[in-house]
């Protein structure tokens, strides 16, 4: 069927986690309630999460600040790498940097990688089918908003390097019939506390 309404995708990294990544912080605790607050008035049809323990977390918090939204658990929303570039795709100035970190993942993730990435452009982007706008929320990882947002872009596939979101942060793209999609908002913290802010994001890059 032809897809005829436009599609509202809002991306959000889990809150804060702790050290060994098993549950979420009292900080992330903090920053999970308030975007669901932040949310409360957009009309969600779901929540969508990945399946590790802190964007679970994260999910059933947002969802407790909102009116019977229900959660649907997927794998393509986990954290992995969507896909690892050669070095000669990389610009010269990260290579070194960006080859030495893509080293850091195991065999099997690398493999599994792109597969799931495939998963979750199928799944969540483009406009959809029926008369009325579809408003979705993804709580996931660093790597697949960074994928997300570089595709919405038509960026290059090595490009959701060095795109990053602060725990908690959100973002919204706009999938419409006939149209690009549209980045409508990028790492937006403004629901959070200033002491909440930029976590998960590197230092230097803080503003």
């Amino acid at each position: 069927m032809t897809a005829t309404a436009a599609r509202f995708l809002y991306l959000a990294r889990h809150g804060e986690a702790s050290a060994d990544e098993s549950e979420l912080t009292d900080a992330g605790r903090r920053q999970a309630a308030l975007l669901g607050a932040r949310l409360r008035g957009v009309p969600l049809t779901a929540i969508h999460h990945g399946p590790l323990p802190r964007a679970e977390q994260t999910a059933r918090l947002v969802a407790e600040q909102l009116d019977g939204v229900p959660l649907h658990r997927s794998e393509g929303a986990g954290d992995y790498p969507p896909y690892v570039p050669s070095r000669e795709e990389l610009p010269a100035e990260a290579a070194d940097a960006w080859t030495g970190f893509l080293g850091g993942f195991t065999a099997e993730e690398r493999a599994q990688g792109p597969g799931l990435a495939a998963a979750a452009l199928a799944a969540f982007t483009g406009p959809v089918v029926g008369d009325e706008p579809r408003h979705e929320l993804l709580v996931t990882h660093n790597f697949l908003v960074g994928w997300l947002v570089r595709a919405a872009l038509a960026a290059p596939k090595w490009r959701w390097l060095g795109i990053n979101h602060a725990n908690a942060a959100l973002t919204v793209i706009r999938y419409s019939p006939e149209r690009p999609p549209a980045v409508l908002v990028l790492n937006d913290t403004r629901h959070l506390p200033a002491e909440l802010r930029w976590t998960g994001f590197p230092p230097e890059l803080h503003v």
